[in-house]
Order: C-alpha cells, then structure tokens, then sequence
C-alpha cells in the first residue's frame, strides 16, 4: 500500500511541476517528433473534404494571414 501512496505521491508531484511550467512559460506541452506535421499530413483524419468546423477554421486563418500581409511593415 505504501507503494501506491508514493506512486501516486509522485504523480501529483509531476503534475504540479507540469502545470507550473506551462504557467510561467505559457507554452503547451508538445511531443519531441512533431506529430503529423513532420509528415506532411495537414489533418488528422483521412477524407478528402474537410468537415465544416475544420473548414471555417481554415477560413478564419486565410483572413488573418491575408491581413497580416497586408498590414505588413517591413
């Protein structure tokens, strides 16, 4: 029993410091590979046409991208 308490003790212990660090340096946790991206797979699931949430979502990026560069200083 003592070594479930201190397994578990330990598990806590290891989310405090996980979310003290995402606190301070407001960066999610991410995995070392890159995930899908490294692979060049744009979307997770494998249809041709995208679903309306993903598609609205890809619309809202356009128009901030094309308003970045148009308020483009340099």
């Amino acid at each position: 029993m003592s070594t479930f308490i201190a397994a578990f003790v330990m598990l806590l212990l290891f989310f405090l410091l996980m979310s003290i660090g995402y606190i301070v340096k407001k960066k999610a946790v991410e995995g070392s590979c890159g995930g899908l991206g490294v692979l060049g797979i744009e979307k997770a699931c494998d249809c041709d046409d995208p679903c309306d949430k993903r598609k609205r979502r890809m619309e809202k990026e356009q128009a901030r991208n094309e308003l970045l560069n148009q308020n483009r200083i340099i």
